[in-house]
């Protein structure tokens, strides 16, 4: 399988002088093509922190990291943006929607501010609706739903345009039980029919048991 995210020797601190706080130390780890990893850690063990480097969002680090065969590192900020928006998909515990924009919208939004056109992409929507049981909320707007039917609106819009990862920060973290279990029963679904490869930061056991493999991480390094 062809690796995806390649992690090597990342070393990550906050602060500056005496008071410098060592988050990441040597870190380490890979993804695969189809996987589904889970990233478990302690509170404040760095999990959030690795995710967003991975995903270029936080650019200040010592070590190298490849996304989709591109050293993240050497990019400039306008490479390293198409590789985004061509590649990763982002969905955070946080739905980020826009509230005054209907469900179908909110999905859309990315990729017509990319220029694709709505009538474009009126297939792959359709899918992606129905994928996350969302047909019949198509026009809803986000104050009518729940958190869990708002979380779908996020991932269908990570999902929108075929990424190749999905990078997924606490998903289920502002979730009941019930619609924790939806989701994560969804990300399996998206990565069993249609082979996204996903990657997830939890520090939920159960979340994390949907995943094909688990890593952790102790003391700023990645375990497994």
């Amino acid at each position: 399988m062809n690796t995806i995210i390649e992690v090597n020797n990342v070393r990550k601190t906050f602060g500056k002088g005496t008071n410098i706080n060592l988050v990441l130390d040597d870190a380490c780890m890979y993804v695969s093509q189809g996987e589904f990893v889970s990233l478990m850690g302690a509170s404040g063990s760095g999990k959030s922190t690795l995710l967003y480097l991975i995903g270029g969002l936080d650019r200040d680090f010592q070590g190298n990291i490849s996304l989709c065969g591109e050293n993240i590192g050497d990019l400039k900020d306008g490479k390293l943006s198409k590789l985004r928006l061509d590649n990763i998909g982002f969905v955070f515990q946080f739905y980020n929607l826009v509230m005054n924009l209907n469900v179908e919208d909110n999905i859309l939004l990315p990729l017509t501010m990319n220029g694709k056109k709505k009538s474009e992409l009126k297939n792959e929507l359709d899918e992606i609706l129905e994928i996350t049981g969302l047909t019949e909320k198509r026009k809803a707007m986000p104050a009518k739903l729940s958190g869990g039917q708002q979380q779908r609106v996020a991932i269908a819009r990570a999902v929108l345009g075929n990424p190749k990862v999905i990078l997924a920060d606490e998903p289920t973290g502002n979730l009941d039980s019930n619609s924790s279990r939806e989701i994560m029963e969804l990300f399996r679904r998206l990565n069993q029919e249609k082979g996204l490869t996903i990657l997830q930061v939890t520090h939920s056991e159960k979340c994390a048991s949907y995943g094909t493999r688990i890593v952790m991480l102790e003391n700023g390094k990645t375990v497994g």
